[in-house]
């Protein structure tokens, strides 16, 4: 084996999914295992704070273990220990925060903490080569965001969400409309199968923002279903989605193609868990072409929460030598542009 590798182990326990994985040199994943709790969650229409800290504490030790086993790479070829510092649910971050603590002092090695955005945006160093300066579009339950980078590691947000991020939007829309946890999948599925949409509003804001808002929008689906059921007609799921999704990625797609171009952004990144919706995929596509930018996609299973992506974020501290302390706080509102 390649003395020159550089075996990063990360953990990753930002909200519901607890994973492990052990990446060389922050490109080739050796292993990569998540356990999901969407099971667990689905009874309660969406994410139990206290439920998922416990469930990580029940399966973070065996989850440590299989991802060892799985890599082919024992505990003394380690270079270093990752592990998501925020932002995320307090509990949640805690227990990997712990766990990621008493390995690297067990093994005695330098300790990584990682944001959580940046991990899901080098989640596509695992598959692309990336090209700066470049634009991020993050799309997942807790942030939308727009951000720009003109260097690794080198983060600014030009535009965020000012209410519901896009995910958290499409799971409240889910429930209003009897759909399961998590909701976005679903909504998405019914609005590929609709033949037509029911209009939804677009929430442009100012001329020049790229700030972005869909509560007008969760409401405006609210009051559709709302007068269907005081009427007693069939509500019509599908068109009631493909109208939902229609004006969450006709703003995505503007605002983002509008900063690739006054920022001349060589690529466009989508990550976060809406980055596996196909709409979103596909229309993103074909506007790239128009713009003669690459985007660069994720493979479905690193769109999700996973560790892989967090070692991959982790790399760029290595090289740097940037290391945690010991006395690491789990940090819920951790800030991207300070990381």
């Amino acid at each position: 084996m390649n003395r020159k590798s550089v075996f990063i182990l990360a953990i990753e326990t930002s909200c519901d999914d607890t994973s492990v994985a052990i990446v060389e040199n922050g490109t080739v994943i050796r292993s990569n295992v998540v356990s999901s709790q969407i099971e667990t969650h689905q009874r309660f229409g969406g994410v139990v704070p206290e439920v998922a800290s416990r469930k990580h504490v029940e399966s973070i030790t065996w989850m440590l273990e299989e991802a060892v086993q799985e890599s082919g790479v024992s505990l003394q070829e380690l270079s270093a220990i990752a592990v998501t510092q925020g932002p995320g649910l307090v509990g949640s971050l805690l227990v990997g925060v712990v766990a990621g603590k008493a390995l690297a002092c067990a093994l005695e090695l330098p300790l990584i903490g990682v944001h959580h955005i940046a991990g899901h945006i080098y989640a596509n160093q695992l598959v692309h080569k990336l090209e700066y300066p470049l634009m991020a579009l993050v799309v997942s339950g807790g942030h939308t965001e727009l951000i720009f980078m003109d260097e690794p590691g080198k983060f600014k947000i030009i535009g965020r969400t000012r209410d519901d991020a896009a995910g958290e939007a499409y799971d409240k829309v889910a429930r209003a409309m009897h759909l399961p946890y998590p909701g976005g999948p679903y909504i998405d599925q019914l609005a590929q199968e609709a033949d037509h949409e029911i209009v939804m509003p677009r929430a442009w804001l100012d001329p020049i923002s790229y700030d972005f808002s869909f509560s007008g929008l969760k409401s405006a689906v609210l009051n559709v279903v709302n007068r269907s059921q005081m009427r007693g007609e069939e509500l019509q799921t599908a068109h009631i989605a493909k109208g939902f999704q229609e004006s969450v990625i006709d703003v995505l797609v503007t605002k983002a193609s509008r900063a690739v171009r006054e920022f001349g952004a060589k690529q466009l990144l989508l990550a976060g868990g809406v980055a596996a919706n196909k709409g979103l995929r596909s229309r993103l596509s074909e506007r790239c072409l128009e713009l003669n930018v690459p985007l660069l996609l994720p493979p479905l299973n690193l769109c999700m929460d996973n560790a892989a992506m967090i070692a991959a974020a982790a790399f760029l501290k290595w090289e740097q030598q940037e290391f945690s302390e010991l006395d690491l706080k789990a940090e819920p509102q951790l800030k991207l542009e300070e990381w």
